[in-house]
């Protein structure tokens, strides 16, 4: 579907590409120091053996395929959907940093929790800027809740199996169905990232013509 004539995702590669390895680069990095910290852990019976930097290849794979898609979902819905900007308060934003920040200080003993506030926080802070100069779309936002369907349903798998192993003590403990509430927020602030990311290479035309 890439190569779909009327969508035509394959000449946004550069910047999915961009994305990927950008966004990728940091949470890696953060699925490797949770796995040492023992924040979780994978079940051998459901990986191959293989891994990189610790982790199975299977989780390297994930953040390859899964922003793949995303933004495949989000090219399709703008060329379905009239796009439109919406305005949101001033004070919007800078209420969710104070929140995300006292969040992150009041977990500080719980690691994944503390950790998924920070990054919360580090996206908020970050949609300052992209708001103030890109703004918020409604195709954004449909992306992002489109995008927790999945989500829901392969980490339902994910944890009931479990495939994914969290360590009591670096959660709340506080689960929908069998999923951790901290998944939502680490769902969150890494969609967010690869549409904000992927928004701003766009705007910057980095495209094959």
């Amino acid at each position: 579907m890439s190569f779909e004539k009327n969508i035509r995702f394959i000449k946004n590669i550069p910047a999915v590409i961009i994305t990927i390895i950008s966004v990728g680069i940091f949470f890696i990095a953060w699925d490797i120091r949770a796995t040492e910290k023992g924040d979780w852990s994978f079940n051998p019976e459901f990986v191959s053996g293989l891994k990189f930097g610790g982790l199975p290849y299977e989780e390297i794979l994930f953040f390859i395929t899964v922003p793949y898609s995303i933004l495949f979902v989000y090219e399709s819905l703008r060329f379905y959907i009239k796009e439109k900007t919406y305005e949101i308060s001033r004070m919007l934003l800078p209420a969710c940093i104070i929140i995300f920040a006292a969040a992150s200080y009041y977990f500080k003993n719980l690691s994944y929790t503390s950790n998924v506030m920070t990054a919360m926080l580090i996206v908020f802070l970050a949609a300052l800027l992209f708001v103030r100069f890109f703004g918020i779309t409604n195709i954004l936002l449909i992306t992002l809740l489109v995008s927790f369907i999945p989500f829901i349903i392969v980490n339902y798998f994910l944890t009931s199996l479990p495939v994914l192993i969290y360590n009591p003590e670096a959660i709340t403990g506080i689960r929908f169905i069998t999923i951790p509430a901290e998944d939502f927020f680490y769902s969150f602030s890494m969609i967010s990232a690869w549409l904000m990311v992927y928004s701003i290479l766009k705007k910057g035309k980095l495209l094959i013509k």
